[in-house]
């Protein structure tokens, strides 16, 4: 069972927009972190944003601020990520990540969504 699937990717012209979902199945989300990370042909995969348990507080990696928006609904056991404006460098895959911190803290990885930014 995979713990994080991700869909919602695909081919999308500049400017334009797409809206990713995580699904998570075999634990709750409602006790973790989670985050969505990228990773562009030849590149190390890098953050993109996060956002706390209870959704009352979310992070940007510069490059996407103001475009990104990061959202959770804890009761579909669902994590988004809508993006906005997007430009050729936003090219890459794009995996979700679920941390729970303390006590046996543990993360769980998607297997992660392409998405293509082109003309």
């Amino acid at each position: 069972q995979v713990p994080l699937v991700e869909s919602g990717g695909g081919l999308v012209q500049p400017g334009g927009s797409l809206r990713l979902s995580c699904a998570a199945s075999g634990f709750t989300i409602s006790s973790y972190t989670m985050s969505w990370y990228r990773q562009g042909p030849g590149k190390e995969r890098e953050f993109v944003a996060s956002i706390t348990i209870t959704g009352g507080s979310t992070t940007y990696a510069d490059s996407v601020k103001g475009r990104f928006t990061i959202s959770r609904d804890n009761r579909k056991n669902t994590v988004y990520l809508q993006m906005n404006s997007l430009k050729p460098d936003d090219t890459a895959v794009y995996y979700c990540k679920g941390l729970r911190i303390g006590v046996g803290a543990i993360s769980y990885w998607g297997q992660g969504t392409q998405v293509t930014v082109s003309s």
